[in-house]
């Protein structure tokens, strides 16, 4: 069986199928979905997919890109939704020097106000980290009873090798499907089988063969082929292993 333990199905790209998708997804073997918020908004719409469908499961969060639109407040309603049962985790949390490196210091902020909530009410964390390796290590290593996945994890063989010491999962989508995927197959080399997880992160990061369309969980097989490759055991056993995982880290 699949587990994509992160896909976005609230985004406006599954307007025209969202509920067919979803439905359709255990007959395809994806018999796990986690659909995470980035704001108020699709963390509330998370929760709505969760209580639909059996195999969905929602995590609550304000992505760093929504820093422009916080307030104190939502954090309120941040904790009140993580409080449903089929809430797992908060997320998706994290830093993001790509789109915005000139609140470096608001985004820790906020990162690590939610870390704290997360350590509040004994969920995992999902975490965002986008050209901010350094920061992101370094708040993460702050708390130590701290547990989660650096999802689409796309820093170096060393800063996985801290995280994987400390008992972090590391999230693996598309990209490591690609040609320049050089630094993530150093990382898949290292990663030991329980601690990984495989995601789509759709409508995002489509792999190949259908890398520029629009993704969502039936490709998590191109994802888990790539990484039997690599590993040197059969798609299956990805599968199998990145399940129970997700279950594990999940509480599912």
């Amino acid at each position: 069986m699949f587990f994509d333990t992160h896909a976005h199905y609230d985004d406006k790209a599954f307007d025209g199928d969202r509920d067919a998708l979803l439905a359709s997804m255990p007959g395809e073997g994806v018999k796990l979905v986690i659909d995470p918020g980035c704001d108020l908004s699709s963390s509330r719409a998370a929760i709505a997919l969760a209580e639909k469908y059996g195999h969905v499961y929602a995590a609550v969060g304000i992505h760093p890109e929504e820093l422009r639109d916080f307030a104190p407040e939502k954090l309120d309603e941040i904790r009140a939704l993580a409080l449903h049962p089929k809430c797992v985790a908060i997320g998706e949390i994290g830093l993001d020097y790509y789109w915005d490196d000139t609140h470096k210091e608001e985004q820790k902020e906020l990162f690590k106000r939610q870390i704290e909530l997360a350590l509040e009410l004994g969920k995992p964390v999902i975490v965002h980290d986008r050209e901010a390796h350094g920061d992101s290590l370094e708040i993460v290593s702050e708390y130590r009873k701290l547990r989660g996945v650096f999802h689409c994890f796309s820093g170096s063989a060393e800063m996985a090798r801290e995280l994987l010491r400390r008992g972090w999962y590391l999230g693996f989508d598309g990209p490591v499907t690609y040609k320049n995927a050089r630094k993530a197959v150093e990382v898949l080399e290292i990663c030991p089988m329980d601690r990984l997880l495989i995601e789509t992160d759709s409508p995002y990061l489509s792999p190949v063969p259908v890398r520029g369309k629009r993704n969502d969980s039936r490709n998590l097989r191109y994802v888990a082929q790539k990484i039997g490759e690599i590993k040197g055991i059969t798609a299956e056993e990805v599968a199998a292993a990145s399940a129970g995982n997700g279950r594990a880290l999940f509480g599912i």
